[in-house]
């Protein structure tokens, strides 16, 4: 099992920059593919970030691509999102999601992760 612990998000206004955590525990995550997802009331989840196991393969939404940068740190266990030039339709509650990983390889479908957090409230004012 793994348990998964967003923390970072909150209000800022439009161009301003956010960085959300992703605090693993349970089992270490080098060993796992994660990514960042974002769901606003009525809509599914959507994919925004992940990558592999080694941080070495990763991918973006269209929608965040030159704005989001996922990274991880593999011997703090944690997983991160560095938000710039944040939009109003960037407002969502933003989880972070993992899959045990051999190939790799990231995933962009949430049906793809086992293990997801409870998510952070990021608000972006215009």
């Amino acid at each position: 099992q793994v348990q998964l612990i967003e923390s970072g998000g909150g209000l800022v206004q439009a161009g301003g920059s956010l960085r959300l955590s992703c605090a693993a525990s349970g089992r270490a995550i080098n060993t796992f593919a994660m990514g960042w997802f974002r769901q606003v009331p009525g809509k599914d989840r959507e994919f925004v970030a992940a990558d592999s196991w080694s941080g070495r393969n990763n991918g973006y939404a269209d929608s965040v691509k030159g704005r989001f940068t996922i990274s991880r740190d593999n011997a703090m266990n944690t997983l991160y999102l560095l938000m710039n030039d944040l939009k109003p339709e960037d407002t969502a509650v933003y989880h972070c999601a993992a899959v045990r990983d051999y190939t790799g390889e990231y995933s962009d479908s949430p049906q793809r992760y086992a293990y997801w957090g409870q998510g952070t409230q990021v608000t972006v004012s215009s």
